[in-house]
């Protein structure tokens, strides 16, 4: 057995999803690295020597951009990179949550100069290898929309179909026949047609809907079979 000592530090990074007016957004920092120039990066860093990995990771985002989050899925794990980080050997566990980012207010905090929501197609050259991290995360995030609605997390509590649309044309990259996708989606029983409409300032005002959870967990635990195909 080897006797050299191991001096690896555990990191967390964290993929943060949001989506606007059509458009898939995700949470950058921007941070200076010692005396090395200003660079946007993923929210996170070290985990302390008393902590879980989710608590690192939310402790992270909570300082550095003010953002709460009810779900974080882990992700991947980095390191095989030996030289990710410049200063240090780092593994780097890097979860991802979705989130209505209309409802945050961001401050940047702790070592963090600036933070923005910033369009996935528009994402500049990162820190580390965290455009990789990105990459893999939009991977994860088009597969599990087809078998999983966790989809509802991105938009408000109340939301037209057509936002919902939107939103898995924009993600998925595809067109989707959108008879056919209301049809499944309405079959499912988890979506619910609200008494209020939204404000249009002309033509005939359009339905909110909602996504009740609570009855997609007693339809999960039966075993529902969730899956949406597009065109």
């Amino acid at each position: 057995m080897s006797s050299n000592p191991q001096n690896i530090k555990i990191a967390v990074d964290a993929v943060v999803f949001g989506y606007q007016k059509s458009k898939l957004y995700v949470l950058l920092i921007q941070q200076k690295f010692g005396s090395q120039n200003t660079y946007w990066a993923l929210p996170g860093g070290l985990v302390k020597e008393d902590e879980a990995l989710i608590e690192a990771v939310k402790r992270e985002l909570k300082e550095e951009t003010n953002v709460s989050v009810n779900y974080l899925e882990q992700l991947y794990t980095f390191g095989d990179d030996i030289s990710r980080d410049p200063r240090n050997r780092v593994v780097s566990v890097a979860y991802f949550a979705l989130v209505d980012s209309s409802k945050l207010t961001l401050i940047a905090n702790t070592d963090a100069d600036n933070v923005s929501w910033v369009e996935v197609d528009k994402i500049p050259n990162l820190a580390f290898d965290h455009n990789e991290i990105i990459q893999i995360a939009i991977k994860r995030l088009k597969d599990k929309l087809t078998y999983q609605p966790i989809g509802f997390d991105l938009l408000p509590n109340k939301f037209l179909f057509s936002h919902l649309e939107n939103l898995y044309t924009t993600i998925i990259g595809k067109e989707i026949d959108r008879r056919n996708f209301r049809k499944k989606m309405m079959s499912f029983g988890f979506i619910r047609e609200t008494e209020e409409y939204a404000t249009k300032k002309t033509g005939r005002p359009a339905k909110l809907y909602a996504f009740d959870i609570a009855e997609y967990k007693r339809l999960e635990k039966e075993g529902i079979y969730f899956e949406i195909k597009l065109v």
